[in-house]
C-alpha cells in the first residue's frame, strides 16, 4: 500500500490528523493557505510528540521521523496529485467545504478518496460538489486525536463498499476504532452530545446549579472524564453552537434549539479555551480550574 496523504487545514484538528498519521510512517503532506498557521501546527506536533518522548512512550528517533515525514503546503495545486486520501479538517462551515471538495476533485487523480473531518455537515451534501461522490466519506476524529480512539466513518448516500473497507482498513493501521454510521445531521456522538451539552448551559442560565456544580454531579454521577461545560469550552462554544444549528436545519426539532446562553456568549467571543475565557477562565491555566467571572 502507497502510504502519501494530504491534510487540508492546520488548525486543532488538522495537526492531529496530520501528527497521527507522521506517527504511523505515513507521507502527509500539510496544506494551510496560512504559512503561520502551518508554522504553528508543525510546532505543537513537535511539542506534542516531545511529551510522549518525555512519557517514555516513543524513542527520540520517532519523533524525528514523525516531523520528517510532514512536509507544509500552502495550495492544494502544490501536492502531489495522487495522493491515496485527502482529509480535509477545515472550519465547520458548508461553503468553504463545498469549494474545498469541488477544487479537490478537480486536482486529484480519480482513484484518490476524498475525506471530511466534519462534525456534523452532510456527507451526501459535500460529495454533491464533486464528481466522484462513490469516492466521498467522512472521518469524524475526535479530539486530542493522537490520543482519542475513536473515528466515526460516516458513509455517505453514495459512499461505495470499496471506499469504506478502504477507510475502516486505514483507520485501525493508525491505531484507532473505526465506528460505521448512516448520514444524518451530527451524526451519533454530536447528537448525543451536544443536546447534553445544551441542557447544561440552558441549567446554568436558569440557575439551577454553578458551573462546578454541574460539571460535578456528570463527572461524580455519571463517570464523565470532565462536565459538559468544560468540555464545551474545549470543543469551542462556536462549534457547539454551529453544531447545534445544523442538526436544527436537519431536523427541525426544538430539542436542538441552542441556548440563549450559548448563542450571546459566541456573539460576545467568549469562545472557550480557544479565546480563553467560556465557562471557566484559561487566562493564566488550560486547566478548567478558575471559573469565569460572569459564572461566580
Amino acid at each position: 500500500m502507497q502510504k502519501n496523504i494530504v491534510v487540508i487545514g492546520a488548525g486543532t484538528m488538522g495537526n492531529g490528523i496530520a501528527h497521527t498519521f507522521a506517527q504511523n510512517n505515513f507521507k502527509v503532506e500539510l496544506v494551510d493557505v496560512n504559512i503561520k498557521s502551518l508554522d504553528k501546527a508543525i510546532q505543537t506536533i513537535s511539542n506534542n510528540l516531545d511529551r510522549m518522548v518525555i512519557k517514555e512512550k516513543i524513542s527520540d528517533l520517532k519523533k524525528k521521523n514523525t516531523l520528517k515525514n510532514i512536509t507544509k503546503k500552502t495550495k492544494i495545486v502544490n501536492t502531489s496529485k495522487n495522493a491515496m486520501l485527502v482529509i480535509e479538517a477545515a472550519t465547520e462551515n458548508l461553503e468553504l467545504k463545498l469549494q474545498i471538495f469541488k477544487d479537490l476533485d478537480k486536482h486529484y487523480d480519480q482513484s484518490t478518496i476524498l475525506a471530511s473531518n466534519t462534525s456534523s455537515i452532510s456527507i451526501t451534501q459535500i460529495a454533491s460538489s464533486t464528481k466522484r461522490p462513490n469516492k466521498v466519506i467522512g472521518m469524524h476524529f475526535m479530539n486530542p486525536v493522537p490520543l482519542m480512539k475513536l473515528v466515526e466513518v460516516i458513509k455517505g448516500y453514495e459512499t461505495d463498499l470499496e471506499t469504506l473497507e478502504f477507510i475502516n482498513h486505514i483507520t485501525k493501521i493508525i491505531h484507532k476504532i473505526p465506528v460505521e454510521v448512516n448520514d444524518y445531521p451530527g451524526f451519533i456522538a454530536n447528537r448525543i452530545l451536544l443536546p447534553m451539552i445544551n441542557e447544561a448551559i440552558e441549567t446554568l442560565n436558569h440557575g439551577v446549579s454553578s458551573v462546578k456544580n454541574i460539571d460535578a454531579i456528570m463527572k461524580l454521577g455519571m463517570g464523565h472524564p470532565m462536565g459538559p461545560l468544560q468540555l464545551a469550552d474545549f470543543i469551542g462554544l462556536d462549534i457547539c453552537l454551529s453544531i447545534l444549528d445544523v442538526m436544527y436545519e436537519g431536523f427541525k426539532s426544538p430539542k436542538y434549539v441552542a441556548s440563549p446562553l450559548l448563542k450571546n456568549m459566541v456573539l460576545a467571543g467568549k469562545l472557550g479555551i480557544k479565546s480563553k475565557e467560556g465557562f471557566y477562565d484559561y487566562s493564566n491555566s488550560k486547566k478548567a480550574e478558575v471559573v469565569s467571572k460572569q459564572f461566580q
